[in-house]
């Protein structure tokens, strides 16, 4: 059996839907369709049912659902003791937007350039999913924001970079207080429960700000246009750069400052393929310019 198959069911499970399955996977949503179809076929049971655009496993699919897990552990950890003179395998990796966007494709050239036989999957998403998905094994290790919570001993995560805060508004606030501007204008706010939004509602509080807000958006892209569009200023990452429209947004330093957000490798200290995860830090530290100690991943 191809385990790749089972990889694709637990996607189906987890997501709930076959098209974000696809996306997570980057895979077609045909190609997700048929990989569940051959599964159920070697299996000779239906695994899973569809309801409108939601997606759930069957009886049938719930009984394999632990057995599957355990089987991809023990194949990655067969692979990682197989390989453990050499820096061979696959990584599975998880990445927001805004890392996407701006220097991942420059971490994979430093990494084949140094590491030419570690294949690395790349899954897009939150850096509040990544925790969970580190922590149950579904990723090897992922550049997220830092936690507002504890880490648990078992879990590890470093800084890359920082990135300071600043409020958009439109040209028509050129001159004025920023603190004015988000106390009397429409705010666009992140989505409720991500870790930009945790801090961002900290800062709020701390200079005791309640605004009004209109919309809560799940990415800086999506805040961006709404600010270009006139509809509200909001509090965003120096990144917002990367999707500015043109010169009708206003970009302002926040006084007091807000305390930046900070990126850095999220991954397990039990992972089986952590001289895998040492390399790709290697290599994402060299291309964040991050200063480096050789022991900074060890157990």
């Amino acid at each position: 059996m191809n385990t790749k198959l089972l990889v694709t069911l637990l996607a189906v499970h987890r997501y709930g839907s076959m098209a974000e399955a696809a996306r997570r996977l980057n895979l077609t949503h045909g190609a997700v369709a048929q990989q569940i179809q051959v599964l159920e076929a070697e299996l000779g049971t239906e695994l899973v049912r569809r309801a409108g655009r939601v997606v759930h496993l069957t009886d049938a699919g719930h009984r394999i659902l632990a057995q599957a897990q355990k089987i991809l552990e023990q194949v990655d950890a067969l692979s990682a003791l197989a390989n453990a003179g050499a820096l061979k395998g696959e990584l599975q990796l998880g990445a927001g937007t805004t890392v996407m966007s701006h220097k991942m494709s420059e971490i994979l050239i430093e990494m084949h350039s140094r590491y030419p036989d570690i294949g690395v999957n790349l899954i897009s998403g939150i850096s509040s999913d990544f925790y969970s998905l580190v922590e149950q094994n579904s990723l090897d290790a992922a550049i997220a924001i830092e936690p507002t919570f504890a880490l648990p001993k078992s879990m590890g995560w470093k800084m890359l970079y920082e990135e300071p805060f600043f409020l958009i508004t439109g040209l028509k606030n050129q001159g004025r207080d920023p603190q004015e501007i988000i106390a009397q204008e429409p705010f666009i706010h992140y989505h409720r429960g991500s870790w930009v939004r945790d801090r961002i509602d900290s800062y709020l509080k701390s200079v005791g700000i309640a605004p009004k807000s209109n919309f809560e958006l799940a990415s800086t892209e999506m805040v961006v246009a709404l600010v270009h569009r006139g509809l509200g200023s909001a509090i965003v990452p120096s990144s917002w750069h990367l999707w500015r429209p043109g010169p009708e947004v206003l970009s302002m330093p926040l006084k007091p400052t807000c305390p930046p957000r900070r990126f850095g490798l999220l991954w397990s200290r039990s992972s089986p393929r952590l001289p895998l995860i040492e390399a790709f830090w290697d290599a994402a530290a060299q291309v964040y310019q991050t200063r480096r100690h050789r022991n900074d991943l060890a157990l």
